[in-house]
């Protein structure tokens, strides 16, 4: 296939006309898809129904060590979820604190505290004329609008092919004593699909910060959702390089069920230093006097230990693999050689980052939603929603219907073409 900028005005016109007939009937079918966000379908969802008998009024609600479930206590979590949660990520079980559905809360709950409270005795956030964070970027507007919500100002790092850009990352961090955290999705990053190398999450480990209160947010959301049997990206485990590199109390790492068992009633969780998790429960004692140990113990019996999330993600896997494979199809096909757009071929997560020409995405979005597919808006994956070069789209292709998805796709690469050919004329 030639590249767009090497054809003639005659041919790019010529196709465009050829572009604008298709793209019209497609408005015709008034078309109502959603590609927003990466929801699991209802095939996924029904893969965690049996959650809900495992337990019931004649069930034995008594702990390995004496605990009722159904009462008040246990702040940190149930030890049978601690092992359990400890082994999807492949940490000890004593740096778990197991909480409530979602791993989001915990995340806002360290922001919130250290701009209330400070971190372990330093001064609180609040009080300081200036608090920064690092974000790697495309990355999670969830991160971002936690952060830009709190007033703390965001410092764009690009992502490369290994992760982070840690020169840049390395030399910040040491200079500037108001950089406090940098938010990080080390596995099959949303939205780019990558993982962070050895080398990169080692670099991390060994990072040292000017600001003593400096804490890298590791969201590791999808360390055990590989797409495929032969193709798994494996991630260094931070906290024991923290401990090696002589920074125990470097990293917070969260962690959570709810795209493996049922989202919004899943089990979070995070992993940090003994030190660390002390001064986390002194706080935390304030608000709860103890997560749902009901549902935790729901999920310790559903899915007994890490075999049981292996093979539970192999349904996943089998359900979300054919749609990634046709998204990537599609646009190997459709786009391939143009030289319009580039994109992740990831082998785990939710989602594709696709780069279109520059200051194009914003059109791109528009169109398709005037054609009935719905996309996450254009600069979403930046702080405060601006992506300079306006090229970025997050692809999500779980929540819709193989059928659907490949209608979505169909409109998608049509209208990027012509959003592209009316740049180059």
């Amino acid at each position: 296939m030639s590249q767009y900028k090497d054809m003639g005005k005659e041919e790019l016109l010529e196709i465009k006309r050829n572009l604008e007939l298709q793209y019209k009937e497609m408005k015709c079918k008034k078309l109502s898809l959603d590609m927003t966000r990466g929801k699991p379908d209802l095939n996924q969802l029904n893969l965690g129904m049996g959650m809900l008998d495992v337990i019931n009024s004649t069930s034995d609600l008594i702990g390995e060590d004496g605990i009722d479930f159904r009462n008040y206590g246990i702040l940190d979590g149930i030890i049978e979820a601690k092992r359990l949660l400890a082994s999807m990520v492949g940490v000890k079980a004593e740096n778990v604190l197991v909480a409530g559905n979602g791993s989001l809360p915990l995340m806002y709950d360290r922001l919130v505290q250290a701009m209330l409270q400070g971190v372990r005795g330093h001064t609180p956030w609040c009080r300081l004329e200036k608090v920064k964070f690092l974000c790697p970027v495309p990355g999670y507007d969830r991160h971002f609008a936690m952060t830009e919500q709190l007033g703390i100002e965001m410092i764009n790092v690009p992502i490369l092919a290994d992760g982070p850009d840690m020169d840049m990352i390395e030399e910040l961090v040491a200079a500037d004593e108001s950089i406090k955290g940098i938010w990080c999705t080390p596995q099959y990053a949303n939205p780019t699909g990558i993982t962070y190398t050895d080398e990169v999450v080692r670099r991390f480990a060994a990072l040292q910060p000017k600001a003593k209160d400096f804490r890298i947010y590791w969201d590791n959301a999808y360390s055990i959702h590989h797409l495929y049997e032969d193709k798994q990206d494996n991630l260094l485990e931070i906290l024991a390089e923290c401990e090696k590199a002589g920074n125990p109390d470097l990293v917070y790492t969260f962690f959570s069920t709810s795209k493996v068992s049922l989202p919004g009633a899943g089990v979070a969780g995070m992993a940090t230093s003994i030190k660390n998790l002390e001064a986390i429960k002194k706080q935390i004692s304030l608000k709860t006097i103890g997560y749902d140990k009901l549902n935790q113990i729901r999920h310790v019996r559903f899915f007994k230990d890490e075999d049981g999330f292996k093979s539970h993600m192999r349904k996943h896997a089998a359900i979300l693999r054919p749609k990634f494979d046709l998204v990537l199809e599609i646009l190997g096909r459709e786009l391939e050689g143009t030289g319009i757009a580039d994109y992740t071929r990831p082998n785990g997560g939710y989602f594709i980052s696709f780069d279109a020409m520059e200051n194009c995405a914003k059109e791109i979005i528009k169109k398709c939603q005037e054609a009935g597919v719905t996309l996450t808006a254009a600069g979403a994956t930046f702080p405060y929603g601006v992506d300079a070069q306006d090229r970025n789209i997050r692809i999500a292709p779980s929540y819709v219907s193989l059928a659907d998805l490949q209608v979505a796709m169909g409109v998608f690469v049509v209208v990027t073409k012509l959003v592209s050919i009316e740049r180059l004329l």
